[in-house]
């Protein structure tokens, strides 16, 4: 062995630059040292959870394969599987798993066989559970260093387990089995973290009273997917051709998807506990649109800076609402509940086992650009793929069998990272060719040929640049390497933990006793799952049939029922619980804006004042981001007779809760003329007619896209009262009326004109109206008794909408 003493025999101290190449050799020569003891380093690696599922799956052999890559470069290992089985049991176990072992495709089999056997002999099952127990590991692992003339480098402890074993197992580890002074400790935490921000805090705060944040490595095994890997540096090797694309202005949407075919049966314990979001979403998902979001690095190796990148990436991220989610169950799902944690008949689990999610960045960068995020069971097809897919301005004006596949424009322009499974099988990275040939690293990706009639989003693979791994690796042995090699970039940190659950536990919390849609489960599965968004909103594309469906426990609580779709007064009536019911109403009203606009080029809205619609005016202002407020008309049904700025005005109430918070051309906004000449509601200043006359002239056929109504406890709608004739019925597009209460005086649409109305909704809300409701279902065409009885629209549709306190009391 090379001596580590920097002088050789010819050493002088008056030779010139003696000094400074003195530096150096004792520079070099304890670095050499150093590696050289680095490389004759003891390891012990320590799985808890041996016996496990995901060990036989997957750890063991991710183990084999650390000890494939590293044998040969110096290191020692030993390898301990542990668990609370009996040893008998737990060695018999461990021999099955052991002799499964498989090795690259480039090792020989005898050479195979070879490694397997030393493998063995180096893996040892040994029970852990207290203290003493833990100690005399301790012992055996120094006692072996001693004997065999090594130095211990560090021990690996990976918690395969239940993370209500965590505590206690850290506790272990930190008071008894420790490694001595100049070697490291690396301990392995596998989801979940937590059930939500607290219980997160917790764990973690659990967690650091025992370890450092240096020791611990929390695995997110899709960091370890090669192409989830390959994200950043690809977006770092690219920069010149992303550098421009990557942005709100190029980029339509970003979609990140993971579909699985499997059922939970099996799983539902755990299931039931977190879900389809906390297993899925929370972590695997929410790690990837960190990656395509966050600002990239100057160094994309330093793990330090790519966590303070996803960081500011989590804090640009839009607060979630419930509309921000729409949830489903597969059918089997419930009955699969009862049946493996005996619960009872009546047993309806409200557990989601299918999610899609929008969520939005708030940022310069990606401001207006919708993230889509899903998962589910049970589904049509096992695939995971992240698609970034860009805006395309062109047309071609020859058709598509003329098309050049790498230069028409017209060809749809993305970039999918695909995670595996799916129509091709594997990881790969594909890039159309009309955006640019992309690099990669040429050592670990290859390109290859497109296969013949596949596609894949539509197009054949030869609109792609298709690259795939060189060698393809599981994800767990990825990892392993990793966290033997210190390379902290691919775990979650603390901070990056808790910055998820801050994101999503107010989702989680919306989202409790919400009824999730019941889905057949696999191909039967059709279009019932499609969604679509408007603004912040996602809803379900096709419309279920629907009924009240109660929740779990004996007493059901408001939110455990659906939106109840049924008939009132021969009209479509839409019942829910009143967060729900507003929410509803309010996407109707944006469907219904959307469409004029598309073919009219404008909207024409009246609303109704009082206080029923000042929760539909808040949500409409703060959560319909893509209403078309620059092609919308706002008229009132009607009004009070006092001035604008009156607090009982009813466009007051209208610009507080809703103008002073959208961009409507202040010519679209078009207030009832009640205060004229400095009087109000003069007949001779002919108020009413000069609204009808702007009406007439503004709206086609004085028919109004919309027309929203209330209903007052005497059968009053708009102005509209049993007790003053007026505008039931003549020609008079508006009224003036008698109120029975302060302020007398109104000004109204009258009841012809409302009924010209493409569409009319009546919003009725509050156990005050229960009485009313349940009169008015059994009368006929009545209006002068009761004016809501009058409201038929001629040509239109007329949809009630009432709260479960109006409706059932």
């Amino acid at each position: 062995m090379a001596s580590c003493h920097p002088w050789g025999p010819g050493a002088t101290l008056r030779h010139p630059g003696f000094w400074k190449m003195l530096t150096v050799a004792v520079f070099m020569a304890l670095l050499g040292c150093l590696q050289a003891q680095e490389h004759q380093g003891h390891v012990s690696i320590i799985l808890l959870g041996a016996t496990g599922d995901l060990a036989k799956k997957y750890l063991w052999q991710g183990l084999f394969q650390l000890y494939l890559d590293e044998a040969g470069k110096g290191h020692s290992f030993s390898f301990h599987g542990s668990a609370l089985t009996t040893t008998e049991k737990g060695q018999e176990f461990m021999a099955k798993v052991l002799e499964s072992l498989s090795c690259p495709k480039d090792v020989a089999p005898p050479r195979c066989a070879e490694l397997k056997d030393q493998f063995q002999q180096l893996s040892q099952y040994r029970h852990l559970k207290t203290s003493e127990d833990y100690l005399a590991l301790n012992k055996d692992i120094e006692a072996r260093v001693q004997r065999e003339g090594l130095w211990e480098a560090g021990r690996i402890f990976y918690f395969s387990v239940p993370p209500f074993a965590y505590a206690d197992i850290a506790r272990n580890i930190n008071s008894s089995c420790r490694p001595g002074p100049g070697a490291w400790l690396r301990v392995v935490l596998e989801k979940p973290f937590g059930h939500d921000l607290l219980s997160a805090q917790q764990l973690a705060t659990e967690l650091g009273s025992f370890f450092q944040e240096e020791e611990m490595y929390r695995v997110d095994h899709y960091l370890g997917k090669q192409a989830v890997a390959q994200i950043l540096p690809f977006r770092d090797q690219n920069r010149k051709f992303l550098d421009g694309l990557w942005n709100r202005h190029y980029v339509e949407r970003v979609e990140i998807i993971m579909k699985e075919t499997v059922d939970a049966e099996g799983r539902t314990s755990f299931y039931e506990k977190y879900g389809v979001i906390r297993d899925v979403l929370q972590n695997h998902l929410t790690e990837i649109l960190t990656l395509v979001a966050m600002e990239l690095p100057h160094n994309v190796s330093s793990w330090e800076a790519v966590l303070q990148h996803k960081l500011q990436a989590f804090q640009a991220l839009r607060g979630l609402q419930k509309g921000s989610a729409v949830l489903g169950q597969y059918q089997a799902y419930s009955e699969q509940v009862r049946r493996e944690l005996q619960k009872p008949d009546s047993f309806h689990s409200l557990t989601p086992t299918f999610a899609g999610i929008l969520a939005h960045m708030d940022n310069l960068r990606w401001e207006g650009v919708p993230f889509i995020l899903m998962s589910g069971k049970a589904l049509d097809e096992r695939v995971g793929y992240v698609r970034i897919l860009f805006k395309n301005r062109a047309y071609c004006a020859q058709s598509e069998k003329h098309w050049v596949t790498d230069q028409s424009q017209c060809l749809p322009r993305q970039i999918i990272f695909y995670i595996g499974h799916g129509e091709l099988g594997s990881p790969a990275v594909l890039v159309s060719r009309n955006l640019f040939r992309p690099s990669l690293p040429s050592k670990s990706w290859k390109e290859v040929e497109g296969q013949p009639g596949l596609r894949l989003f539509g197009r054949p693979l030869s609109d792609y640049y298709v690259y795939s791994p060189v060698r393809e690796q599981d994800a767990y042995s990825i990892l392993i390497s990793h966290i033997f090699h210190r390379r902290k970039g691919s775990f979650i940190t603390t901070e990056n933990l808790l910055a998820s659950w801050v994101f999503w536990t107010p989702l989680l919390d919306s989202l409790v006793h919400e009824v999730p849609r019941i889905y057949p489960g696999g191909a039967e599965n059709g279009h019932l799952l499609d969604f679509e968004f408007s603004g912040n909103q996602l809803s379900f594309s096709q419309q279920q049939l629907e009924q009240l469906v109660p929740g779990p426990g004996s007493v059901p609580k408001p939110s455990d029922f659906q939106v109840l779709r049924a008939k009132y007064r021969e009209s479509p009536l839409i019942s829910a619980w009143p967060e729900e019911l507003i929410a509803k109403l309010a996407n109707d009203i944006e469907a219904t804006a959307v469409q004029a606009v598309r073919r009219f080029g404008k909207f024409h809205l009246a609303l109704s004042g009082g206080s029923s619609p000042i929760d539909l005016f808040q949500q409409l202002a703060m959560g319909h981001y893509g209403f078309p407020w620059a092609h919308t008309h706002l008229w009132l049904v009607d009004e009070r007779c006092v001035p604008l700025w009156d607090p009982e005005s009813n466009f007051q109430g209208l610009q507080a809760h809703l103008l002073q918070h959208v961009r409507v051309p202040y010519y679209n906004i078009h207030p009832m003329p009640v205060h004229l000449h400095q009087r109000l509601c003069a007949e001779e200043d002919q108020g009413a007619q000069i609204y009808a006359e702007e009406i007439s002239a503004l709206v086609t056929n004085s028919s109004f896209d919309l027309v929203l109504l209330g209903m007052g406890p005497d059968g009053h709608t708009a102005s509209l009262f049993p007790q003053s004739p007026t505008g039931l019925d003549g020609e008079q597009l508006v009224v003036l009326t008698k109120s029975p209460f302060r302020p007398y005086d109104r000004m109204s649409l009258s009841l012809p004109l409302i009924n010209r109305a493409r569409k009319v909704a009546v919003l009725v809300m509050g156990r005050m109206k229960r009485e009313i409701t349940t009169l008015v279902s059994r009368v006929g065409y009545e209006p002068k008794k009761w004016p809501i009885s009058g409201v038929l629209p001629a040509s239109g549709q007329l949809v009630w909408y009432m709260d479960y306190e109006a409706f059932l009391g």
